[in-house]
């Protein structure tokens, strides 16, 4: 058995972290679609990407109950906010460090006219949440078979 050495982030990797997680909060949507201010702690790493026949939302949720979790669709925008409990031993000073940011998030996306708002389906599988968009039959491509004399 070897022995591998940890090695903390450098203090510039993390200054940089912090400074692009403050920018996010400070210039990203901040209201629901009620006008009410929505404080948003932290946001998901999310890959979207692009099939014939759907699209597929995969966004980077461990330690988020799917429970506290909410996916709503209104005027082509798909809305995923939910939250990340803090542990009972966090809130009573049990930890020595604390690195997983916990608290509220937002994500919203505008659709692309071919999806289908009405066929999206969600599922939780080992800390990721995958939304299948899928598109509308019309918009699927098809060939034009050519004919000739």
């Amino acid at each position: 058995m070897s022995i591998m050495r940890y090695q903390t982030p450098s203090p510039l990797a993390q200054l940089r972290q912090e400074i692009d997680r403050l920018f996010n909060l400070a210039f990203a949507p901040t209201e629901e679609g009620d006008g009410t201010l929505y404080a948003r702690d932290w946001a998901p790493a999310v890959d979207i990407r692009e099939e014939a026949d759907r699209y597929v939302v995969l966004a980077d949720i461990p330690g988020v109950d799917p429970k506290d979790i909410e996916i709503t669709m209104e005027n082509g925008v798909l809305t995923i906010t939910g939250e990340r409990q803090a542990e009972s031993d966090q809130q009573n000073g049990g930890f020595r460090r604390i690195e997983r940011v916990r608290g509220r998030f937002l994500r919203r996306f505008t659709l692309p006219q071919s999806a289908d708002e009405d066929k999206i389906t969600a599922r939780s599988v080992h800390g990721t949440l995958e939304v299948v968009i899928p598109k509308r039959e019309q918009a699927l491509t098809r060939r034009i078979p050519i004919a000739s004399e």
